[in-house]
């Protein structure tokens, strides 16, 4: 199967930008989109009225994003949408290709119920209104790796409609306020994917290669309903969740469109609407070799039908599974923990199954677990650019730090130790590291008395301002007896000790 993705080229239904003059908002169009290979970008945002006294001059004026997506999302299907050939990443170029996927003539396109299931489970976790008929379009496009001249889509009734995505953006200090914004959903159709062109520039050529071509892609059109790029980059990530969640496609993408816009407006120049490569003049057409696709509920299905020949949207329903909306709240009424950190454990790949591994193995406070799972574990991920499931640290091998740590047997500082060093010493346990670098809290409150005392006697003036009620005095003293102890004393004993010795 081939790795499910979101295509760059997705941010065809793109970016218009609006000039703030005076606090009012002047359109000057709506973007060209780009696409992975430079074609088949779209854009249909609705013009605004446009600036026409004069050219903007560089930096006249402020520019503010109003944006809205197409995306396209490869559908996770075992074959393509009109053939039975397979779909696998990486195969050698064209050795998966059909002779209905080469376009030759007398072959018909047979629908791939797989992917008709996929975009209706996609509609429904969307809140769209499944079209129960819904169309098949051509539309027209010349190029060498479309070999039918034309793709197969669902331009004029697609198969769900009138959806809603909601997405939540960090905000104030520290981003701990989460805003929950919507952006509508147009439609989401099906359509066929086109093969991939290869350029040779050392010897002027351009390889085809059709192994893509048909492929199942959903369609996903958002209305511009955001104003800036990281509003848009939420949306999408929440998208990308919850087909993951459904099972249906997953990806990643990035966009610098809203930079472009701004430097072809102060240069003076317009951004028009329009499809790149697109035949006008042939535009859309009906599909004449695929009949409407019917779909049905529980009181629109016919008495008697093969379950396997039609599709119930009621059971599709049923079968939905979690989303991730849900998760966060299930993890923030299960853990107590805040909703940042439940867009964090989310937002990374396999970081909610590490952290729930961790809490079942372990005695910790789950707001403990999540502390070492978002900040030292994912801290350390970052550094080292490693994805969660490079990890040298397995989740059972955090759960036994956090146990020790939870029991006394060390202290913050000294599990921090052994965390770095169970990167550097693969196959060790956390046990085993504190024994080898005798990292154990000091158990002898006696020896620690001595050594408290000592230190008072040392610093006689830190003592002094200490009794005059200087907060930073005692945090000095800790830490002074911390450092002769190696960090092996309980910063709250030491506390302790200290202010008994001071009173009496």
């Amino acid at each position: 199967m081939a790795a499910p993705m979101l295509r760059g080229r997705c941010l065809g239904r793109c970016w218009a930008l609006a000039c703030i003059d005076s606090g009012s908002r002047h359109g000057r169009g709506a973007a060209t989109g780009f696409t992975s290979s430079g074609k088949r970008g779209q854009s249909f945002v609705a013009q605004q009225p446009l600036l026409t006294a004069q050219k903007s001059r560089k930096g006249e004026h402020k520019w503010a994003a109003v944006v809205g997506l197409e995306i396209h999302a490869q559908i996770a299907s075992n074959s393509k949408l009109f053939s039975g050939s397979q779909v696998h990443f990486a195969a050698p170029p064209n050795s998966l290709v059909s002779f209905f996927d080469a376009s030759l003539p007398g072959t018909l396109p047979v629908l791939n119920r797989r992917c008709v299931e996929a975009a209706v489970m996609t509609g429904l976790a969307l809140n769209c209104h499944i079209n129960k008929k819904s169309l098949f379009d051509r539309k027209h496009y010349f190029y060498a790796d479309l070999p039918a001249g034309y793709q197969i889509t669902q331009q004029r009734l697609p198969i769900a409609v009138n959806g809603s995505l909601a997405y939540s953006v960090c905000v104030g200090k520290k981003w701990r306020q989460v805003i929950t914004k919507t952006v509508r959903i147009k439609q989401i159709q099906l359509e066929q994917d086109s093969g991939k062109s290869l350029h040779d520039e050392l010897r002027s050529q351009t390889l085809i290669d059709l192994n893509r071509a048909g492929v199942g892609l959903l369609e996903v059109v958002l209305e511009p309903d955001m104003s800036c790029g990281e509003e848009a980059a939420t949306a999408v990530r929440e998208l990308q969740l919850i087909l993951q969640a459904l099972g249906t496609s997953q990806a990643n993408m990035a966009d610098y469109e809203i930079q472009r816009q701004i430097n072809e407006l102060e240069n003076g120049c317009e951004i028009l609407n329009e499809t790149r490569s697109f035949d006008y003049k042939l535009g859309f057409m009906p599909e004449p070799n695929l009949p409407p696709l019917l779909l049905y509920d529980t009181a629109s299905l016919p008495a008697g039908a093969d379950p396997q020949q039609v599709i119930n949207i009621d059971r599709i329903r049923e079968q939905l599974p979690e989303l991730p909306s849900e998760t966060r709240e299930k993890l923030i009424q299960q853990y107590g923990i805040l909703p940042e950190h439940s867009f964090a454990l989310l937002n990374e790949v396999g970081l909610l199954e590490f952290f729930q591994n961790v809490i079942k193995e372990t005695r910790a406070e789950p707001k403990k677990v999540t502390s070492w799972v978002l900040n030292i574990f994912l801290g350390f991920l970052k550094q080292r650019n490693l994805a969660v499931n490079e990890s040298p640290v397995t989740p059972s091998v955090l759960a036994e730090l956090l146990n020790l740590l939870d029991r006394k047997v060390i202290s913050s500082a000294a599990a921090k130790q052994v965390f770095e060093e169970l990167w550097r010493s693969k196959g060790k346990t956390p046990s085993q590291i504190v024994s080898e670098r005798k990292l154990e809290l000091m158990q002898d409150e006696e020896a620690l008395e001595r050594v408290c005392h000592a230190v008072m006697e040392g610093h006689p003036q830190v003592v002094m301002d200490m009794k005059r009620g200087n907060p930073r005095a005692i945090n000095k003293l800790i830490g002074l007896v911390r450092k002769v102890t190696h960090n092996r004393a309980d910063p709250t004993v030491i506390k302790e000790i200290l202010e008994k010795q001071l009173s009496s």
